[in-house]
């Protein structure tokens, strides 16, 4: 059976298509403004990539914040089934998922055949997600991508106080006016969406192994400082951008 997961998220669209539990591939794109035009372009990319026709895809599932706006899935869920499933399909060893996306983070726990016996999410504030480490980026003139090997260069991490994403940039502004590093600010500013991840996912029972997934999940800086939360290793595979879609597509086997 093959099947495919589309994953409309706040700042990037993921498709995958699966086939007999075999991942055969992946995409990533921007959402943009239009969430429909997003899944729509990314599929059909991720189809030609493969040399495959729409009507080759048994079933279709789709997941995210945009996920009803694809029209062709023949079911949504939400992201926390399919983030849950994902992690499980790359590593059944799995007990809890930390997924930090573009405009809220969220922490899961999973049991021995994958299913999220808990989750906790916070989606009311910036801090804590990719958006506020993509507002810091702006304010120091870095690349996002450049953050997370910077900031292991870091001799003593910034200290930032404010949990408001406008304040915080503020706080950002006055410390490069007072010749602070890029480094030490950037390792301050993962230490502050750590701090925020961390508190967030107390609310649980989280045991390890850990995993963690979405597009900040390739941040090393802000994965290392995490781990020295957690006290434990947490799993990041190449494929922790498309976990959500992955999970869609897994998913979507019993559509």
């Amino acid at each position: 059976m093959r099947t495919a997961g589309i994953d409309i998220g706040s700042i990037s669209a993921k498709a995958a298509i699966i086939e007999d539990g075999e991942i055969l591939g992946t995409r990533v794109g921007f959402t943009g403004y239009n969430a429909a035009n997003a899944g729509k372009k990314i599929f059909e990319e991720l189809l030609a990539e493969l040399g495959m026709e729409f009507s080759s895809i048994d079933r279709i599932v789709s997941t995210g914040y945009g996920r009803n706006s694809v029209d062709f899935a023949h079911k949504t869920m939400t992201e926390i089934i399919c983030h849950g499933a994902g992690a499980y399909f790359q590593n059944p060893e799995t007990r809890t998922v930390i997924d930090v996306g573009g405009q809220d983070s969220k922490a899961l726990i999973l049991d021995e055949a994958g299913r999220v016996r808990d989750f906790v999410m916070n989606d009311k504030c910036a801090a804590g997600t990719g958006r506020f480490l993509e507002v810091m980026a702006r304010a120091l003139e870095v690349d996002l991508d450049d953050f997370g090997g910077l900031s292991l260069h870091a001799e003593k991490p910034s200290k930032i106080s404010s949990i408001c994403t406008v304040f915080a940039e503020s706080e950002v502004i006055s410390l490069i006016s007072k010749g602070e590093s890029r480094e030490n600010i950037i390792s301050g500013i993962h230490e502050s969406v750590a701090s925020r991840v961390y508190a967030m996912a107390q609310r649980l029972a989280i045991k390890p192994p850990f995993m963690m997934t979405g597009g900040v999940a390739k941040n090393v800086g802000l994965v290392r400082i995490l781990e020295k939360r957690f006290n434990a290793p947490i799993q990041v595979t190449p494929l922790a951008q498309v976990n959500g879609a992955i999970g869609a597509a897994v998913m979507a086997v019993n559509v």
